[in-house]
């Protein structure tokens, strides 16, 4: 009886089967990724109707969203790691103090944007062009997504908790509301709709902003209602050392592994513009479609991390090893599933964005080159957030470093020496395969070092 009772009052993480657990996480997680890389392209295609300095105006602010992104990731993932395995240690102090804690790092990294808003946008963009008609729309849209940041700090800190503790459905609900919130507000403030003033690239940052701020009350408002398993308490709050160290720990790699693609980016744009403007086109293009591939796995992730965490805080060595194997099997398959589709249909996805002839022949070998890659990327990614669950983000940091600094940008040199642009696409399936070799080398030390001593304790729910 005592142990039919424990079992009931367990979370869910520790005791439903591992496949259902794992996609009842997974699913609702992926789909609003999904809606999310829809909400980027929708997103560009209104900001396109502006003009194209507009278009480009916004896409010189990237960095800086990226960025924010990054940074509120980052203390998220910490805090995630942490969390779970607090929860699955039955540790109820420490994942308290995990979130509020993570909170304050939250408040921390806004008021750093908001000076950065405040006193850097214009700076920022003038460092990128002198043309009047980028530089003062770029400072606007800058200035609104930094200093009215809390929202995004505060939807992805709510949205963590809730992942955390297993409540991804309520992250969908809130993912999912700010994103179509987005998305209806962009045109009615860019073109002054329904009688809202015309506020043009200003009009696209605040429905921005205006969206993450919804998601975040709605993301405060679950975690205060319905998230049992965390009480945020901030009466005596003070800063804890110990597990502002513990979250940062892990967060800090994965913010700079989030901001490497940016520095990516930037490096093979200045690769492919010595061949032609139409080939750093068609690279921005495959960016823009590939996040449809890659969204969905990086949802499963999302989904997997809490439960490799909280299982190896309560010490259940057989559902960790099956949570990571079934999640290999999916990101697999999902990544198979993208690349037939970029080596079947090239050109459709081409003439979506209104490709010329000459993109043709550039982008159709460009996108089934590089989509070779999508072969051993699904189990890289996997691996990379097994470290992170099991706190070791820094092996998740050297081979984002490897794959996208090390080997790619220097690879991608070396082959546009050879004066052909579509031999310089091969870079990405070679790094690509360079990642995955290191990712199985940390794999195996992380099963020996800290997976396989676990104590082989007997499962108390039922498995797959």
């Amino acid at each position: 009886m005592k142990q039919m009772e424990q079992k009931t009052n367990e979370n869910k993480m520790g005791v439903m089967p591992v496949n259902r657990l794992l996609l009842s996480m997974a699913i609702p997680l992926m789909l609003s990724m999904l809606v999310q890389a829809l909400y980027n392209v929708v997103d560009s295609i209104f900001v396109s109707r502006i003009s194209e300095d507009a278009l480009t105006a916004v896409s010189m602010a990237f960095p800086i969203q990226n960025l924010m992104i990054a940074v509120g990731s980052g203390i998220g993932v910490g805090m995630n790691a942490l969390l779970s395995r607090s929860l699955g240690e039955k540790n109820q102090k420490q994942a308290n103090e995990s979130a509020v804690q993570s909170i304050f790092l939250m408040a921390i990294a806004y008021l750093i944007f908001l000076v950065i808003g405040l006193a850097g946008a214009g700076v920022f963009m003038r460092s990128q062009t002198k043309i009047p008609s980028i530089a003062e729309p770029g400072t606007q849209y800058v200035r609104i997504c930094c200093c009215l940041s809390f929202g995004i700090f505060g939807q992805l800190i709510m949205e963590r908790m809730l992942q955390s503790t297993g409540k991804t459905i309520y992250t969908m609900i809130t993912q999912g509301t700010g994103a179509i919130i987005n998305i209806i507000m962009d045109p009615i403030l860019i073109f002054g709709l329904f009688g809202m003033p015309r506020m043009g690239v200003a009009g696209a940052a605040l429905a921005t902003v205006f969206g993450q701020t919804v998601a975040a009350c709605m993301g405060i408002f679950f975690n205060l209602k319905i998230n049992k398993e965390i009480s945020l308490r901030f009466a005596g709050f003070r800063p804890k050392l110990s597990i502002i160290k513990q979250v940062l720990a892990v967060g800090i790699p994965s913010m700079i592994m989030a901001s490497i693609g940016s520095v990516m980016t930037y490096g093979m744009n200045k690769i492919l513009i010595a061949f032609s403007s139409t080939a750093t086109a068609v690279f921005g293009i495959y960016f823009k479609v590939q996040s449809f591939v890659f969204m969905p796995v990086f949802g499963l992730n999302n989904g997997m991390v809490p439960i490799i965490a909280y299982n190896y805080g309560a010490r259940k060595k057989d559902r960790m090893m099956k949570t990571i194997k079934l999640s290999a099997l999916y990101a697999v398959i999902l990544m198979w599933i993208g690349l037939l589709v970029f080596q079947l249909a090239p050109t459709w996805i081409l003439k979506l964005f209104d490709a010329s002839e000459n993109m043709l022949s550039i982008g159709i070998p460009a996108l089934k080159i590089i989509s070779l890659s999508f072969m051993f990327a699904g189990f890289g990614i996997v691996c990379s957030s097994v470290f992170q669950s099991l706190g070791n983000g820094v092996y998740s940091m050297t081979v984002s470093i490897c794959r996208q600094l090390v080997v790619l940008l220097p690879v991608a040199f070396a082959l546009s020496r050879l004066g052909k642009v579509q031999i310089v696409w091969w870079a990405f399936p070679i790094s690509e395969s360079v990642s995955v070799v290191l990712s199985v080398i940390f794999l195996i030390r992380i099963y020996k070092k800290i997976i396989k001593p676990l104590s082989l304790e007997t499962e108390t729910g039922p498995d797959l």
